[in-house]
């Protein structure tokens, strides 16, 4: 089934954002601001625009890591970089980043001046991490401003959809069983870049088995395909009331030229555990 309008848009901006996590000039802005390895690095960035929050808030937004994993963070990283200094140390990042993927003043300039009003138009009622971005001073790099918009965007969805998936009643690890079962992924993926051990995954596949969710092996089943195919829905609707009087497709086909220059770049791995299909052979717009 083709994907709707606000999940297209989703995943070309998706493409943008995530250079944050891969490309080694994002990796290396914010070691050098004093973050001590790559999942401090991740959680002072991407925490950051909320001030120097504990573990707690870090589970509470993020969803589907395990505690364990922001606890070996945070609040450590903030002895070692400011919520101030990791904010400029990922828009420098970023910005190096998509620039290094082939991404232009000009055409980062052109997406953003459409971008722009839609992302300031959003509601942030109960959208804490989008909120937070909404907040967020917008550079005066064109490049930089994009990669801090398209983030916007992605938080500001992402908010709805952990929304949804604990009203579901899923928990943080059943939700990563989830997904793996339904995409066909291997569970190394999710599990251990979630932090969850063998055995806190494998009680999850029983929680869910029980259900008809993942049969015992935490393979797909119809009932839980049905049931993540809804969260995915759901979020899309939720996001989709964020764009009204917005062209949505008109946005996004500004957006998946820069997003197919990061794809082609080969700095998204594939699998991955953001969420993103396909690779850098995708070639044309409608596989958005």
């Amino acid at each position: 089934m083709e994907a709707n309008a606000a999940r297209r848009l989703w995943q070309a901006a998706e493409c943008l954002h995530a250079v944050t996590y891969f490309h080694p000039a994002a990796l290396a802005a914010l070691a050098d601001a004093g973050a001590k390895g790559f999942w401090m690095g991740y959680f002072a960035a991407r925490m950051a625009p909320l001030g120097p929050v504990g573990p707690s808030t870090a589970t509470a937004v993020c969803c589907n890591f395990s505690p364990a994993r922001a606890a070996r963070a945070l609040p450590d990283a903030w002895t070692f970089v400011s919520p101030t200094d990791a904010l400029a140390a990922r828009a420098t990042g970023a910005a190096a980043a998509l620039r290094g993927c082939g991404i232009s003043d000009g055409a980062a300039a052109t997406a953003v001046d459409v971008l722009g009003p839609v992302v300031s138009g959003f509601d942030p009622s109960g959208r804490p991490l989008g909120g937070a971005n909404l907040d967020v001073a917008l550079p005066s790099d064109p490049v930089g401003r994009l990669w801090q918009l398209c983030t916007t965007l992605r938080e500001h969805r992402g908010d709805g959809h952990v929304a949804l998936i604990v009203g579901s009643g899923l928990d943080g690890c059943e939700v990563d069983v989830l997904a793996t079962a339904v995409a066909g992924i291997d569970p190394a993926v999710l599990r251990d870049s979630r932090a969850w051990t063998g055995q806190e995954w494998d009680a999850a596949i029983r929680r869910l088995a029980i259900q008809g969710l993942v049969d015992v092996g935490g393979g797909r089943t119809d009932h839980g395909v049905a049931l993540y195919a809804g969260l995915e829905a759901r979020t899309d609707d939720l996001a989709e009331r964020s764009y009204r009087g917005t062209d949505i497709e008109v946005l996004r086909e500004l957006l998946w030229p820069l997003a197919r220059s990061v794809m082609a770049a080969g700095v998204l791995p594939f699998p991955n555990p953001i969420g993103l299909t396909g690779g850098p052979s995708v070639g044309q717009a409608g596989d958005f």
